[in-house]
């Protein structure tokens, strides 16, 4: 396993982010495809030993599920003190009034009730998974300050947003001498480049860590255009990503399957290659629902494309509308 810098900091995480999204109670929350305990058990230990020390998940992943089964096996099967933990606040976790958003009200609830979920003191990583339209930044940004100084997170960090969005808040944060976001989680993949437009070049002047959701396109560069999967066939917010350029995006999985032929190798590790060989970004995050998912990623660290392999990868794609987020 290959260990980065996060960003401008002096932590270092693997190379590859485990992504918890996967694991959960499939009857609570509305992802009916995760992953049981048990078998969530097996691949975060499978993770863990293959070196990878930073995993990601959500208060929202599986109504909390997520948290709790990450927390009792990190518990288990490595040292706190060995693993980069991140988590996120912003989506609705309960009905009614304050029960979503980045208000410091529920910034202050969430923070409480990740770290009881995970059963941990602190978490690593705090990242607001969305930007919040209804709050203003000057509160969101001081309730995370706050969240750092006491204790509760390391650093803080962002997911999808506009590039200006993000910008801004960095630039609030300064001027009052706040805690600083060091990340952006955002969507970047062969099927969905926007990023690279605007949000990327930022990052990579602000040193900002760049570790990028669904490298993989939530599976569909790992497999034949027509395959379908329980996953995908259930995935609702999976269902609104990636239906915009359907030629574009065959031609890219189709350039993907040649190359994983030319190389006798998975397509997954062919995608993930993509993603990792851009110097922005700092660490993929990988969802894993079976061991070889796990063993693919690493592997792909190993995998350098040609030039040529980079250029027949990207020439297909088209540009897109801003998918992801609102």
């Amino acid at each position: 396993m290959d260990y980065v810098k996060f960003g401008n900091t002096g932590m270092e995480v693997s190379k590859i982010c485990l992504g918890c999204m996967t694991f959960g109670d499939p009857n609570r929350g509305t992802h009916s495809w995760t992953l049981a305990e048990e078998d969530s058990r097996l691949l975060i230990r499978q993770a863990i030993e293959l070196g990878i020390n930073f995993l990601d998940t959500a208060n929202t992943y599986s109504d909390g599920s997520s948290e709790e089964i990450v927390g009792r096996a990190i518990r288990d099967f490595s040292r706190r003190e060995d693993i980069v933990l991140a988590t996120k606040v912003f989506n609705r976790m309960r009905p009614g009034p304050n029960g979503a958003g980045l208000s410091r009200k529920a910034i202050f609830d969430e923070i409480d009730n990740s770290l009881r979920r995970l059963g941990t003191d602190y978490v690593d990583l705090y990242q607001i998974h969305r930007f919040d339209y209804t709050t203003p930044i000057e509160e969101t940004l001081e309730a995370l300050h706050d969240v750092v100084k006491a204790g509760k997170a390391r650093y803080i960090g962002a997911s999808s947003m506009y590039a200006w969005q993000f910008a801004k808040m960095l630039y609030t944060s300064r001027a009052n001498g706040w805690t600083e976001f060091v990340s952006m989680q955002d969507h970047l993949n062969l099927l969905y480049r926007e990023e690279e437009r605007e949000m990327l070049p930022f990052c990579a002047d602000q040193k900002i860590a760049v570790i990028p959701w669904s490298p993989l396109a939530r599976g569909r560069l790992t497999r034949d255009w027509d395959e379908k999967t329980e996953r995908s066939e259930s995935d609702e917010f999976g269902k609104t990503l990636y239906k915009q350029a359907h030629d574009a995006d065959r031609a890219i999985i189709e350039v993907v399957g040649r190359l994983a032929a030319k190389y006798g190798l998975p397509r997954a590790q062919v995608a993930a290659a993509w993603v990792l060989q851009k110097n922005v970004v700092t660490a993929p995050i990988i969802g894993a629902s079976k061991p070889g998912h796990l063993t693919d990623a690493v592997a792909a660290l190993a995998l350098k494309l040609s030039p040529e392999d980079v250029a027949a990868l990207e020439e297909p794609y088209v540009p897109h509308r801003v998918e992801g987020f609102k």
